[in-house]
């Protein structure tokens, strides 16, 4: 007896087609909505399937905004805003908690927020809830050049209306960091900063730093302030050693442009010495060409002999008489 199979290939295609009809046509979903006190009709449940929009997203998001009397969120809205790849859950409890908190929050608004980035229900918990950051250590100098390490604690509140548009935590950082190095460095004297370290943040407090951001500075507190190097010393010592360098520098120069006359010098003067040698050499020369032409005698030769061995002799003399002058003193100083 062979067995039939017909009963259970029939079971099986009729779940299926149960199931595809409950898909595409969730009557579960349109009476928790009519239970619920929202008014959506099945064919419009229907149509978001063809759209590609999960009717369990919109329709949760439409019970959730009902029971908190949100009475102004539309589905078409909703839709709208889930195609242009918005985050519809997020955006109704931001709105729920806006307005259990009373803060002024539109849907328009808390979909602008959305879709520009931010996290939108982050931003209404912060604003109940201010959050703390911690800045990097700043590094400043006082006017005395010593340097402080300073870090600091900022509360902040989320500003809903500057959200789109407005600076991030970056820019609230690096104001505070800037106003903080500001501060210090119009200081007369580091030990006035570490009496008083509250003056730095009533000074950054002062200028407005969270203008254009999407924060509200609340406060600006000093955590730890740190005494670094003496700047002013360290720049002082490096100006000595610059200088120093200068002044070497100089004087090589000045040493060898003076080695460098000297050198010339010594050139010059041997290079007369070689004129003179030369023109001493000329000089028989010209004596033996006088004699050929008649112009000088035999005892013309003889005078000009005499007068070269007086002139030596002259010289001779002389020489002996500053020697013998020098010996005298030397034995008398002895």
């Amino acid at each position: 007896m062979e067995f039939d199979f017909s009963w259970i290939i029939i079971v099986v295609v009729s779940i299926i087609g149960l199931w595809i009809i409950l898909y595409f046509i969730p009557i579960g979903l349109w009476f928790t909505a009519l239970l619920s006190g929202v008014r959506i009709s099945l064919l419009q449940l229907i149509l978001m399937r063809w759209r590609k929009v999960p009717p369990t997203t919109i329709v949760r998001s439409l019970i959730e905004a009902h029971k908190a009397g949100l009475g102004n969120i539309m589905r078409d809205d909703l839709e709208a805003h889930y195609l242009a790849g918005g985050h519809v859950e997020q955006v109704i409890h931001a709105l729920v908690s806006a307005s259990k908190a009373n803060i002024d929050l539109s849907f328009q608004m808390a979909t602008a927020i959305d879709l520009a980035g931010r996290e939108v229900l982050e931003a209404v918990q912060m604003s109940v809830n201010p959050k703390v950051i911690n800045t990097p250590p700043v590094t400043a100098v006082a006017k005395d050049g010593i340097q402080l390490i300073a870090l600091a604690r900022v509360t902040v509140r989320a500003n809903i209306k500057q959200l789109v548009g407005g600076a991030g935590e970056e820019t609230v950082l690096a104001r505070v960091g800037e106003g903080i190095v500001s501060s210090i460095g119009s200081s007369k004297s580091h030990k006035e900063v570490l009496e008083n370290p509250d003056n730095i943040s009533k000074m950054v407090l002062d200028k407005g730093l969270d203008a254009g951001t999407a924060f509200e500075i609340l406060s600006i507190d000093v955590a730890d302030i740190d005494i670094g190097k003496n700047i002013g010393a360290v720049l002082q010592m490096d100006q000595a050693n610059a200088d120093k360098n200068i002044a070497q520098a100089k004087a090589e120069e000045r040493r060898a442009m003076a080695v460098a006359t000297e050198q010339e010098m010594k050139a010059k003067a041997q290079e007369a010495r070689a004129k003179v040698i030369e023109a001493e050499v000329e000089v028989p020369l010209a004596m033996a060409e006088a004699f050929r032409s008649g112009n000088l005698g035999i005892m013309d030769y003889y005078k000009f002999k005499n007068i070269d061995a007086d002139t030596n002799m002259r010289d001779s003399i002389s020489k002996g008489t500053k020697r013998s002058g020098g010996k005298s003193e030397g034995d008398n100083m002895k």
